[in-house]
């Protein structure tokens, strides 16, 4: 836990101080001196008597009590300066920017873990190793730069890389973004991005604090952690967007269901972002446009009017809006005649509005006016708006300044003449905005904004189940996948419907059990993995005869253990999946079954435990979602049921956590019921 001694410290030690700026012990000592620290800065160096102007001791041994130790000193020699640090001189927080530890192989290792039993026998903190340091208000402890002037409204960085940290900030600046704290945890041998963002919660007042989070996560240690701090962040008022790297799942491990072929690390943190209300990014691109989109007003519409003066780029931005499912709905009436009144001829207002390469700073005012008074279908304005060199465009940008403020609505400023309106669009930050210099970009990331839900309430309840039964049959199985006859139990006490079915290795006994009225049957091959891949399923059989005749065909695959038989359904084929992540709660998959999940992979995924509404939006941003409602005279399904059935395996994988992988496909739903046809649970104890 992050303590007052790195927060703010009185005294600071830098263990490998230098005259060199070029070396990061002088690097960090410039930052400290020139970022306004006022408390006591100490500096050991054995090979020189001064370091930038101040007097430095040859060992740890002469120091004074320092609260905090910033380590810039080849990771041999880090482990015993801390013992004497944390045994001598009281020192209960470090940051260690040495490399040369767990990433490095087994001695660093063992060394990195003694560090963090040192540190934590005093209740100390620990940043670090192998990162760039701490920036907040009160010193900078970095040997990198920019180094971004604080801003207690800017946005908090956590970052589990400290050069892509470097870089996240380098390429805000130049945008507006402004920062407040920045905490480089590098390998998280104590503290990792979760903890951060702990305290952050824990001390969070939204009337003081920066109100935005960016987080760059390559390890999630502690799910239920993240999910629980960034969301009690979200609900007091902030914001969180992050990038998770390293989530493909190549290689991980074996697909052995339909659901082990689609889940992914990526799907499940995706969930977990999801469930939480982080904005999830996919780049540092996309990471600082969110950011920009967080200095403005909140989107709370689909409709956005698109303003501009550059043909090309409006119809750009408008494309990606689309994709992203916001509107740029048509303008048209008495008051966009009376609009167009105002503009240059050739102007048009259907929307985009497009007021020319002569538009003026008098007519963006106008058709701001226009968008915030008297289009009531509009949510939004993206204004566009560069410079060929021809003339000033300040008096234009000064408008657009003043109507960010007094709107209501959101207004979201495209600057693109990064080159031709330099000095305009400094002037323009200036002033506390923030600038989206490629439409692209932010038409690619305020949907996902908009798209992001709230944080899930905590109360949220499930469908009561049998969980005597659940526990009974889940205790008395080995690892691996259950058994048809397990399956059919577990199912029926967590309340899932399914289609009666018979199973047998006996091909007489396994007939006797027909009767005229169980016709037509589909019957599948038990054993194989995957039935369809070696012919295992043989539908529509409507006698005795051809039953028989499946049966010996199905037996004769190799690994058959045996036969199961059931009714045949018609309706529209559905999907629902269980994947577990180690740490993880359950990721829950749904979509249509068949070809769309196999091939197309039109699925959605949620974290468990899921409430009805979040089941409801996992389903409805699927892309077949139409065919689920009834479509071209086919019959839909009730979605009710769906949505039921999802929440029932929801609650069936909170009491039975055993349960790492399971797949239902297909069901075959229509507008009456939803029974499940096809099922496979995989349980590892």
């Amino acid at each position: 836990m992050l303590n007052e001694q790195l927060i703010n410290p009185k005294s600071i030690v830098v263990v490998g101080g230098s005259n060199d700026i070029k070396k990061p012990g002088g690097k960090i000592v410039k930052n400290l001196r020139e970022g306004g620290f006022k408390g006591i800065l100490q500096i050991v160096n054995p090979k020189d008597n001064a370091i930038q102007g101040l007097p430095s001791f040859s060992s740890v041994n002469e120091l004074s009590e320092t609260g905090l130790a910033i380590l810039a000193i080849p990771s041999k020699f880090c482990l015993e300066t801390i013992r004497i640090l944390v045994e001598q001189k009281n020192t209960k927080a470090f940051i260690i920017i040495s490399a040369g530890f767990a990433e490095a192989g087994e001695e660093g290792k063992r060394i990195e873990s003694e560090i963090v039993a040192l540190v934590n026998s005093v209740e100390g903190c620990l940043i670090g190793p192998n990162c760039i340091g701490v920036l907040n208000e009160n010193y900078k402890g970095v040997f990198t730069s920019p180094i971004p002037k604080y801003t207690s409204n800017g946005c908090d960085l956590i970052s589990g890389s400290g050069a892509t940290a470097v870089f996240i900030m380098e390429a805000g600046m130049p945008l507006g973004v402004k920062f407040a704290n920045v905490f480089s945890i590098g390998n998280g041998a104590q503290t990792s991005v979760e903890d951060v963002l702990e305290y952050m919660d824990l001390h969070f007042d939204i009337t003081k604090d920066p109100p935005i989070k960016l987080l760059y996560i390559e390890t999630i240690n502690n799910p239920k952690k993240l999910l629980k701090h960034a969301a009690s962040l979200i609900n007091k008022g902030a914001k969180i967007a992050a990038i998770k790297a390293g989530s493909t799942a190549e290689g991980s491990r074996a697909a052995t269901s339909h659901t082990g072929a689609i889940a992914s690390s990526d799907l499940t943190v995706r969930a977990l972002f999801k469930k939480a209300g982080i904005v999830y990014c996919s780049s540092r691109e996309e990471l600082l446009s969110v950011a920009s989109i967080f200095n403005y007003k909140e989107l709370t519409g689909k409709n956005i009017a698109i303003i501009t003066h550059a043909g090309g780029s409006a119809v750009m931005l408008a494309d990606e809006l689309s994709k992203g499912g916001l509107h740029i709905p048509a303008i048209e009436g008495s008051d966009a005649n009376k609009l167009l009144s105002f503009l240059h001829p050739g102007s048009s207002v259907n929307n985009p509005i497009d007021f020319l390469a002569t538009g003026t700073a008098e007519q963006l005012g106008i058709i701001i006016d226009y968008c915030e008074h008297k289009f009531d279908s509009i949510d939004a304005m993206i204004v566009v708006f560069g410079s060929p060199g021809l003339f000033d465009v300040k008096n234009v940008y000064d408008v657009l300044s003043v109507k960010l403020e007094v709107c209501k609505k959101p207004i979201f400023p495209v600057l693109p003449s990064i080159v031709n309106a330099q000095k305009e669009i400094a002037a323009f930050l200036n002033n506390g905005n923030v600038n989206f210099p490629d439409e692209v970009v932010l038409g690619r990331a305020l949907p996902q904004v908009f798209k992001t839900p709230k944080p899930i309430p905590k109360d949220l309840v499930l469908p009561e189940i049998d969980i005597a039964t659940i526990r009974e049959i889940i205790e008395s199985v080995e690892n691996g996948y259950l058994g048809p006859r397990n399956t059919a139990k577990l199912l029926d006490a967590a309340g899932i419907p399914r289609v009666k079915e018979v199973f047998e290795s006996d091909k007489e006994k396994l007939l006797s059990k027909f009767q005229k009225k169980n016709f037509p049957l589909v019957m599948k091959v038990i054993g194989p993995l995957h039935k369809s891949d070696v012919k295992g399923v043989i539908l529509n059989i409507t006698t005795i005869k051809k039953a028989a005749k499946a049966f010996d065909k199905l037996m004769e695959i190799k690994t058959a253990r045996g036969v199961l038989a059931q009714p045949m359904l018609h309706g529209l084929e559905l999907f629902v999946g269980v994947n577990k992540e180690e740490n993880f709660n359950h990721t829950i998959i749904c979509g249509l079954g068949g070809v769309f999940v196999e091939i197309l992979k039109d699925i959605s995924a949620g974290l468990s435990p899921l409430s009805k509404l979040e089941i409801n939006k996992m389903i409805s941003s699927l892309r077949g979602y139409k065919m689920l409602q009834g479509a071209r005279g086919k019959e839909g399904i009730n979605i009710e049921k769906y949505i039921e059935i999802i929440q029932r395996v929801s609650a069936l994988v909170e009491v039975a956590p055993e349960i790492i992988e399971m797949d239902m496909n297909p069901l075959i739903g229509n507008p009456k019921d939803i029974k499940a046809v096809d099922v496979r649970i995989r349980v590892e104890k």
